[in-house]
């Protein structure tokens, strides 16, 4: 999906294109959440240990894409939308995070 993400991303005029239908913070919240929930859903350990692997891998992936953005003279790299990725993964990894304690059973005795 990470890919998904950078390659259609950078397409000449793509971005132009889809923003008809929603506002770049939107879309970044969006597909940055998404990311969140599958990296939270495909770690081990802690409802919480889970939920800070997926905002860190967050956070990297939406600096690298920044990154990569600031290579195509149509496009940029914006620290906001950085910023807007780690929200977003913070905001869906602690809902999740607070839905898998509800339902952890604790079998110790």
């Amino acid at each position: 999906m990470y890919l998904t993400i950078i390659t259609t991303g950078n397409i000449p005029g793509a971005r132009a294109d889809i923003g008809a239908y929603a506002p770049g913070a939107v879309l970044h919240s969006i597909a940055y959440a998404v990311l969140a929930a599958l990296w939270f859903a495909g770690s081990a350990g802690s409802p919480l240990a889970r939920a800070g692997k997926a905002v860190l891998a967050v956070a990297v992936m939406g600096a690298c894409d920044e990154f990569i953005q600031s290579f195509f003279p149509y496009r940029g790299a914006d620290v906001r939308d950085w910023a807007v990725d780690v929200a977003a993964a913070v905001v869906a990894s602690t809902v999740l995070a607070r839905l898998a304690a509800r339902t952890t059973v604790d079998t110790t005795y």
